[in-house]
């Protein structure tokens, strides 16, 4: 984001001319976006809130709404991004592509980007909201500077961004952004993706004045990929140490029973995977924590009781892997207690203390998390997924549930 890309991205938007009527909409897409770039729906909020907030509050836009609709964009790029932690481990932990992950749910995660977008430019319409417009220099400007400092504590890059924002940045800062986008939509692996983003944002930063070193750029690099990069480690390493020994105690046979006795079929187990990935993000109020315990007992659930061609269970794989990481990131913000919602309401309260902000501030027009996280469990469920390009299931017969033969009191799946 240090290079310039973000703030190209951000003025291109803004430029387009923003109004209480717009600012909502534009907030989510453009936090979308860069949550895309970036990996962190934690960055993107976090250097994001202070130029939507301040604009939101200039033009006289709906502060819950544009609150609500940054943070629902936020996590877009959490649960598509090449590097995003979660992507990353909930696809490791499933044993599929990262790209092969981003390819599989693209058409249905762009489809709820659209139909939010579409939703939130309604809801923002039936306000009667005013339509005069502002731009972000004037926003910028009415931050205190308590509230600068304060951010500068808690994330030093969203300053960077706020003054690259200001003082402006070509636009063709964004290129490598979209190069990026284009070679993962042609299916190359994740290791080139990312070498092309890196490799652009240099030559381009070079030209733009954004880099002002070799040096200095590689410094950008690791500091960006040494906190995720760490985490995804120690995340693994967890998910080994965790599932040898349950396993060894045979710590999900209670609950895998329990599944298999309400799924009548594949896509009711599938189903009840979901359910089960939003019961543990609950019940353990963090979405990396529900990737690496309920992961395993997805992935053991589908392995021990459907059988099926390797492609089709690859693609059960695949879908695991989707709802970890899609209920992880956007069911966290449906649930008041989450952490998630507790570091926005962090970085709210620094940025904005003109209003009071709660968690249902953030849980009540947070359209993205409705729609992503609705519409994944209903098209599970009733096969309609086949509709999305790429994203349906393999019907049965292709894949069906092991049949079970009884041996005096005990149940025993035939292999």
């Amino acid at each position: 984001m240090s290079t310039g890309v973000g703030a190209s991205i951000v003025n291109i938007a803004l430029n387009l001319g923003l109004t209480a009527r717009t600012v909502a909409v534009v907030g989510f897409l453009v936090t979308s976006i860069l949550s895309v770039a970036t990996g962190t729906s934690w960055g993107t909020f976090a250097a994001c809130a202070p130029i939507f907030l301040w604009l939101n509050h200039i033009v006289g836009g709906n502060i819950l709404l544009t609150t609500a609709s940054i943070a629902g964009g936020a996590c877009f790029g959490d649960n598509i991004g090449l590097i995003s932690d979660t992507t990353v481990v909930s696809s490791g932990i499933q044993d599929v592509e990262v790209i092969d992950r981003i390819r599989s749910q693209g058409f249905w995660s762009v489809g709820c980007l659209l139909v939010s977008a579409v939703i939130i430019f309604i809801i923002s319409n039936t306000m009667g909201l005013p339509t005069e417009a502002a731009n972000a220099s004037i926003a910028i400007d009415a931050i205190p500077t308590e509230v600068m400092e304060a951010l500068a504590v808690e994330r030093a890059s969203a300053v960077d961004l706020l003054n690259q924002v200001k003082e402006g940045v070509p636009y063709y800062m964004a290129i490598p952004l979209l190069l990026v986008l284009l070679v993962a939509i042609k299916g190359l692996p994740t290791l080139v993706c990312l070498s092309v983003g890196i490799v652009s944002s240099f030559i381009f930063g070079s030209f733009a004045g954004t880099v002002e070193s070799l040096n200095s750029f590689l410094d950008l690099i690791y500091v960006g990929f040494e906190g995720a990069g760490s985490w995804v480690i120690v995340m693994m390493m967890w998910v080994g140490a965790f599932g040898g020994v349950m396993s060894k105690m045979n710590a999900f046979a209670p609950l895998s029973n329990a599944v298999m006795k309400c799924a009548k079929n594949v896509k009711q187990l599938m189903f009840m995977n979901g359910v089960l990935c939003i019961a543990g993000n609950a019940a353990l109020s963090d979405e990396m924590a529900q990737i690496v315990t309920v992961g395993p007992i997805t992935r053991e659930l589908v392995e021990n009781n459907v059988e099926g061609s390797e492609e089709d269970m690859y693609k059960l794989r695949l879908r695991n892997a989707t709802f970890s990481d899609a209920l992880g990131v956007f069911g966290s913000q449906l649930i008041p207690w989450h952490v998630y919602i507790g570091f926005y309401l962090g970085i709210l309260s620094a940025v904005y203390p003109l209003h009071q902000f709660v968690a249902t501030d953030i849980i009540k027009y947070n359209v993205m998390a409705f729609v992503a996280v609705g519409s994944i469990l209903i098209l599970t469920l009733t096969g309609l997924d086949r509709f999305i390009p790429k994203f349906g299931l393999p019907s049965e017969p292709k894949v069906r549930l092991k049949k079970k033969q009884k041996i005096g009191n005990e149940s025993n799946v035939i292999v």
